[in-house]
């Protein structure tokens, strides 16, 4: 079944069922009223939404209407929590190659993982406010984000693989110009990484089909910039550490409550030619080719697309449709 939250004026918005091919959605009459309720009673609710949104793909719910993503708030417009990984480190070697460093030993048997905003994010179609395109470095990330229910603390491989509900898109914005300052402090991200966008639906593996083998999603993730393709590297490919690996190693020293989102980090590809879900991987990748970067960060109007499809380019997730803004205070959401 396929997910999403229909703005209702209240924070948490109203969980509403959407067809696979995102034409008609409805409200479910009874049961969960946010996907956050369903997440914190899967076993109770999963299988009447399941029913009903069977009955929508029949076309035999009356009380359908048409499904409108501009109505939307982010599936989970906050969560309890929010963790992001780096699970392709084809991503990370470039990174520090432009830089000269080597790569260390333990980020291939350890992966990277930091604690972002959980508090509040984007709407699939809201702007990206920026204080000052100066400086900030504003960058998009696009990535695969799976949706836990509760998780033991250390986790077997076994029990991550059955701890993941749901699957989604995310962009998550990093201000590659506040960055370095932050981490030279010695004690992680909080200016250079501002709230992130969910795609407008999440969606129970089994919509993956055969794309889905438990840990994975193996599907290209198609990022346009201003209109241009700028890459569409396949998410299953050179991933080092897939959504089982990354739950047992966010699990290690406390459990996961239901609700918490884990990113699959930047998705990238070894073969240059897929191209970069990241303006920082294609700037790195131009300094090594060319001894300089060209390619500029973000500026105010500029346009970010992530969008996923299947294999008979039917839209998955839906589109996260992003532009960039000023800032300005009447446009803060709580």
């Amino acid at each position: 079944m396929k997910l999403a939250t229909l703005r209702d004026g209240s924070r948490d918005g109203r969980l509403v069922l959407v067809s696979r091919d995102l034409r008609q959605a409805v409200v479910p009459p009874g049961g969960p009223t946010t996907v956050q309720a369903l997440l914190d009673d899967w076993e109770r609710h999963s299988g009447y939404l399941e029913t009903i949104a069977r009955e929508l793909e029949a076309g035999r719910i009356a009380a359908a209407f048409p499904f409108d993503p501009n109505a939307l708030l982010a599936p989970l417009p906050r969560a309890y929590q929010w963790l992001d990984a780096s699970g392709y480190l084809n991503h990370v070697a470039l990174v520090r190659r432009a830089r000269g460093a080597d790569m260390p030993e333990d980020l291939y048997r350890d992966p990277i993982m930091y604690q972002g905003v959980s508090d509040g994010f984007l709407a699939p179609l809201e702007s990206i406010p920026v204080v000052s395109e100066e400086g900030w470095g504003t960058d998009f990330e696009a990535e695969v984000v799976a949706v836990l229910g509760d998780c033991p603390m250390d986790a077997d491989r076994q029990t991550a693989m059955s701890a993941i509900r749901l699957i989604g898109l995310v962009n998550d914005v990093s201000l590659r110009g506040l960055i370095p300052d932050e981490l030279r402090k010695g004690f992680g991200f909080v200016h250079g990484k501002p709230r992130s966008a969910l795609s407008p639906v999440l969606v129970t593996p089994d919509e993956l089909g055969e794309a889905w083998d438990g840990t994975k999603v193996s599907l290209p993730l198609v990022v346009h910039l201003n209109g241009t393709l700028f890459g569409s590297p396949n998410a299953g490919v050179d991933l080092d550490f897939d959504f089982a690996a990354l739950i047992m190693h966010a699990s290690k020293t406390r459990p996961l409550a239901a609700g918490t989102l884990l990113g699959s980090g930047t998705v990238s590809n070894v073969d240059p030619a897929t191209g970069c879900c990241c303006l920082v991987e294609r700037r790195v990748r131009e300094i090594i080719e060319f001894g300089a970067a060209t390619t500029p960060y973000l500026r105010f109007g500029d346009r970010v697309e992530i969008e996923m499809r299947d294999t008979s380019g039917g839209s998955i997730f839906g589109k996260i449709d992003q532009v960039v803004v000023p800032h300005r205070a009447s446009q803060a959401h709580p």
